[in-house]
């Protein structure tokens, strides 16, 4: 496989997409799903908890997170549902997407805001029909993976909560982390999506991928990280990472977040914006050609640049439904060795409202891809003496069926799919499986130097 720098033609950019909301028969599938889950593993009650950070697992039945506060949903056995919610969320039970009974816990609140009403946990555990001989699930956000410990009995929820649980229960082993069900590689209902919400977070997606191709198009030298990084802000909806908009050495007094540092010719830059269903990211430099690359780098594009560019096309022509795992990480690995180029992270993700759920693709993984579900291109180099590399895009895979579906009911998504698809394949080279389902404008065009806005890496056919 040969990669080049070409001067191409820029990607169709589909400003201003609509959102599409979650539909009740996509809420109401999600839970009977879920009690299915809860049948299968004989969990009587599950308990998702909730914060401004870690609420995506809440939000996926109740259609909101908790904001400033804290939240626990309950979900019994039976389909009974109760939402425990801080002062200031808990009008929001009139809201969810699935019927629950709220019930106001103060402790969720704010510091120092009335606990008017307050009574034990224990309390709020009964009035939510918490039995103590119940085996309850415990889901959290994180997807426990330790060989040192049993994953089933690690819990990521507040101290107080879980120490309340273990001495409301009549045995601590009735406590089971449930958060597989959701974001398991195997079997995680979180991973695999139907026509409605692969158009749901094609919106999200869009987004990420109209802000990166607009903010490259304004990088210039004298600008600020702040200029630069205040373009990538879209609709006013909420990011899935931190924003990044950094030019030179990073991280300069710990700072994270774009910085009043101005653009110096040369410099390296990174680029990184994200919303619910995707992401997208760029690293370069601030040049016009390769003639420009700083003097230890000349050698840039033959280290780091082409060969990342060689795995991100091996990716997306290797990618297919029914591929395990593990097959997918060695091929990864084989044209593109992380003992030369330094990624140490997985060559991909699951991604959806928050912007890494699990992976599937790790030595060894007997996880296999299935149609519905939405991966994030996502290999981080890192090769001592150079400048990184960056294209992280969202895409989603689809088989006939769904595929259909989702033209049928969702044609402005479908034509700007079908309008990735053919920009990839015609002029970036790159050779896509119809089962493929590109969800940002900016799905495999990589400009290297950003001076230089039509000069990006292209597979030769």
């Amino acid at each position: 496989m040969k990669i080049n720098l070409s001067t191409v033609a820029l990607p169709t950019i589909h400003n201003d997409p609509q959102s599409v909301l979650l539909t009740d028969e996509t809420m109401n599938s999600r839970k009977e799903h879920f009690l299915t889950q809860m049948h299968h593993h004989s969990i009587d009650t599950a308990i998702i908890y909730a914060d401004r950070e870690h609420g995506a697992n809440f939000e996926y039945f109740t259609g909101f997170i908790p904001r400033f506060e804290e939240a626990c949903l309950v979900i019994h056995a039976n389909g009974e549902s109760h939402l425990l919610l801080g002062n200031e969320n808990v009008k929001m039970a009139a809201h969810s997407r699935i019927k629950a009974n709220p019930v106001h816990v103060p402790f969720f609140s704010l510091p120092n805001q009335p606990m008017a009403g307050e009574k034990t946990l224990n309390h709020y555990f009964k009035e939510s029909h918490i039995t103590p001989d119940a085996k309850i699930g415990i889901i959290g956000w994180k997807l426990f993976t330790s060989n040192q410990y049993n994953n089933n009995d690690l819990f990521d929820l507040p101290f107080y909560i879980i120490d309340s649980l273990m001495n409301y229960v009549t045995n601590r082993n009735q406590l089971q982390n449930f958060t597989f069900s959701l974001l398991s590689p195997k079997v995680g209902l979180r991973t695999t999506y139907n026509a409605n919400e692969i158009a749901h977070y094609e919106y999200g997606a869009s987004l990420a991928g109209i802000a990166m191709f607009r903010t490259i198009q304004e990088i210039s030298v004298g600008k600020s990280e702040k200029e630069i990084g205040a373009l990538l802000a879209q609709h006013g909806q909420p990011n899935s990472v931190t924003t990044i908009s950094a030019t030179g050495q990073r991280f300069t007094n710990a700072i994270i977040y774009p910085r009043d540092k101005t653009i110096s010719l040369t410099d390296n830059y990174a680029l990184t914006v994200g919303y619910k269903g995707g992401l997208s990211s760029r690293a370069g430099f601030v040049i016009s050609s390769g003639a420009q690359l700083p003097e230890n780098q000349k050698d840039y594009l033959e280290k780091v640049g082409k060969p990342y560019f060689k795995a991100y096309a091996t990716w997306l022509e290797t990618i297919a439904v029914g591929i395990s795992g593990d097959e997918f990480y060695t091929k990864i690995q084989e044209v593109f060795p992380s003992e030369i180029y330094g990624w140490s992270l997985n060559p991909g993700h699951y991604t959806a409202d928050e912007e890494w759920l699990s992976s599937p693709f790790y030595k060894g993984s007997e996880a296999v891809i299935k149609s519905g579900q939405l991966l994030q291109i996502d290999m981080i180099p890192s090769v001592p003496g150079y400048t990184g590399a960056s294209c992280e895009e969202p895409i989603a895979l689809a088989d006939k069926t769904l595929r259909t579906e989702l033209s049928q009911q969702y044609p402005e998504v479908w034509e700007r799919i079908e309008t990735r698809r053919t920009y990839i394949k015609e002029v970036i080279g790159i050779q896509l499986s119809d089962d493929i389902l590109p969800l940002s404008d900016t799905v495999a065009f990589y400009t290297p130097f950003f001076l230089n806005k039509t000069l990006a890496y292209t597979k030769e056919v």
